[in-house]
């Protein structure tokens, strides 16, 4: 296979235009009809939507290439890595856990519901766990890491962070009765929403989807939580459904007056793909090196980011908390000062 082959390969992969060609050439569109069919359509979506982003964004004058160079080399760099982790993972899961189910369920409206409840709180779970455990957060850094927000930066994720997402969202799911191909019709349908909310402003500026807002997790509210303002860390982990957010009190709407400051608290070299995908692997080795004991040493690993054996943490708990409390004092001297005559 010569470079021309596998570019062109690579650029219908990345499009996911494959199957509509094979479409084109056989000229049979039967396929159109069943729901794989269905799919060959809908996945091309979000990659188009991206280029239509960077248009627009040129067009407008508003294009810089450091917005998309650190989401782009991490991509590249795991298509070189790895592809077939992630499949791996869920088949194994299934195959481990499906004996365990407590009950079967069909692909049918109710049970979609039913499983996509289900598939949220997964989802919940392995994204809280990855940001408030450090080894975790090590894996996904990298995909907080750009500091703007475009379709590019869905797919900027450290190469083993879809396996371990995917043993702890299908484990719980199968557990819990999500059939195979139920699970595998969330998936996608997740897949596709969990790609649109990292839609830039060049194509919708105001991310909040008016009333839709209120049940699902618009790319206003994703906005929030890639940001590193103290009032928007760690919230909004679901993707579609908002349901647990409210539930386990990690919701927040953008607020109007707080622009969004999107990246990570360490200050990082956006030009240095390795400073993105490995520089929090390193900062915890630094942390775990110079602990004093096996306990500390151990709790760097399985604490938050931010933890300190020292005492003097700086959890994005703690500023978060720490945030909301200055504001409760200024509210508190602003209505005093109104009071005096």
């Amino acid at each position: 296979m010569n470079i021309f082959e596998t570019l062109y390969n690579e650029f219908i992969g990345f499009f996911g235009i494959g199957g509509i060609i094979e479409m084109v050439k056989k000229n049979d569109y039967s396929s159109l009809t069943t729901w794989a069919g269905i799919q060959n359509l809908i996945y091309p979506i979000i990659p188009f939507l991206l280029l239509i982003e960077i248009i627009r964004a040129i067009v407008y004058k508003r294009f810089k290439i450091e917005d998309y160079k650190l989401s782009f080399m991490v991509f590249v760099l795991n298509r070189f890595i790895s592809r077939f982790i992630s499949i791996a993972a869920v088949g194994f899961c299934i195959g481990l856990f499906e004996q365990w189910a407590i009950f079967k369920t069909d692909i049918t409206w109710y049970w979609l519901l039913y499983g996509y409840v289900v598939w949220e709180l997964a989802h919940f779970v392995y994204h809280f766990l990855a940001h408030k455990i450090r080894i975790l957060w090590c894996l996904h850094s990298t995909h907080h890491a750009p500091q703007q927000m475009n379709l590019f930066v869905n797919f900027a994720h450290f190469f083993l962070e879809a396996p371990y997402a995917d043993v702890i969202r299908t484990s719980i799911c199968i557990i819990l009765g999500v059939s195979p191909p139920l699970l595998f019709l969330i998936m996608f349908i997740d897949g596709l929403w969990g790609s649109f909310i990292h839609v830039g402003e060049n194509i919708i500026k105001n991310g909040r989807l008016g009333f839709l807002g209120k049940i699902l997790l618009t790319p206003s509210h994703h906005r929030v939580h890639h940001a590193r303002n103290p009032l928007y860390m760690d919230t909004n982990f679901c993707n579609l459904l908002n349901i647990w957010d409210k539930v386990f009190k990690t919701y927040q709407d953008e607020k109007n007056e707080i622009k969004i400051e999107y990246g990570i608290t360490r200050k990082i070299n956006q030009n240095n793909i390795l400073d993105a995908y490995f520089g929090e692997i390193v900062c915890l080795w630094r942390d775990i090196v110079k602990a004093p004991g096996w306990k500390n040493k151990l709790l760097y690993i399985v604490m938050p980011p931010g933890w300190s054996h020292t005492g003097n943490h700086q959890t994005a708990k703690i500023a978060r908390t720490g945030y909301l409390a200055e504001q409760d004092k200024t509210v508190k001297n602003d209505d005093n000062i109104a009071e005096k005559p």
